[in-house]
Order: C-alpha cells, then structure tokens, then sequence
C-alpha cells in the first residue's frame, strides 16, 4: 500500500489496517474521501491546443488516501519521476486531482469513497466522540472562519491541543507515558 497523508493530519494506524485489510491483496484500489459531492470537471488538453471535457472523482489530499502497490504500478507511465508533474499540467490541477484522473481517466478504476478519512474542510464536530477511534485520518483547521476540530473531554487545554490530536491520542493509546 501507499498512503498519501498530510502532515498536519493524525493518522489511525488500527483504523487504516482495518479498512486496508478489507481489500483483496492483489486488486486495483484507490480509496479515499472526495471533497466534492459530485466528479470534477476540467479539460484535458489535447494534441495541437484542443481540449476535451473530462470528469472524475479524486480524494482530497487533505483527508488522505491510498492506493494498492498492483494500482500504483501501474499509475507510472503518468506519475513517475516528472510524468506526474506533465500529467498535472495536462489537466491544470492539484496533486490530488491529478491521482483521481491517472486512476479514473488513464487506467478506468473508480474510486473507493470512504467516509473514514476526514479533512479541515468538512465539520469535524460532527464527529461522535464513540466514532472517533473508527476513523483512518483526522485534521484541524479553520472551517468557514471557525477552529475546526474534533470534540473530545478536554484532556489537554485548547493551547496544549488545539488540534486535539494529543486527545485522540490518549484515548486511542491512553498507556502512552504523557497521557494524563
């Protein structure tokens, strides 16, 4: 497996090889959570400037994703060393972006929505406290102009936790020698 994750993301290491371990080893898998509630529309450029109107899903960067090794082979004709960089420019958009288009546009494999992975960019206090510890990667950030984070008791002061990633932890892993 490859995983792609932020570094400003807290990643469940249980969660994730739980959902990982539900896939056949040798299949083709791209698993992730879009952000778009919809497939993306761009234009690829083509041949002599023309373009053709594309669309496809992509997980956000932001929430984390991943794709099986058979699956990232196979991705290197459009992804290896400054390929993926010509391919992201054939579409005019983001790493992210870029992945969901090798994968659905190049190869024809569709996307595993998974609502396990979690980005600033949705309401993280949504989240139940019990489902928490079920979820592969959590974030923080600001949300229409608002912290936005996981609401969990308050183990750690906003200022020693604003992400509140100390606290998932603790209640993932509460034997951890700095847990209260």
């Amino acid at each position: 497996w490859l995983c792609h994750v932020d570094d400003d993301n807290y990643v469940n290491p249980g969660a994730l090889l739980s959902l990982l371990s539900a896939f056949p080893q040798e299949g083709d898998v791209y698993v992730g959570k879009p952000s778009l509630d919809h497939p993306i529309h761009t234009h690829e450029l083509l041949e002599s400037n023309k373009t053709k109107e594309v669309q496809f899903w992509f997980a956000t960067g932001g929430a984390g994703f991943c794709l099986s090794r058979r699956l990232a082979e196979k991705m290197a004709p459009w992804a290896s060393g400054p390929r993926f960089e010509q391919t992201s420019a054939v579409i005019r958009l983001p790493d992210d972006c870029t992945v969901g288009f090798i994968v659905e546009r190049r190869l024809g494999i569709s996307m595993v929505h998974s609502s396990m992975f979690h980005s600033h960019l949705e309401n993280l206090l949504l989240l139940t406290p019990s489902n928490i510890p079920l979820q592969v990667t959590l974030s923080y950030g600001l949300f229409e102009n608002k912290m936005n984070s996981v609401e969990l008791n308050r183990l750690f002061s906003k200022e020693d936790d604003p992400s509140r990633f100390k606290t998932v932890h603790c209640l993932l892993y509460p034997l951890t020698s700095w847990c209260p």
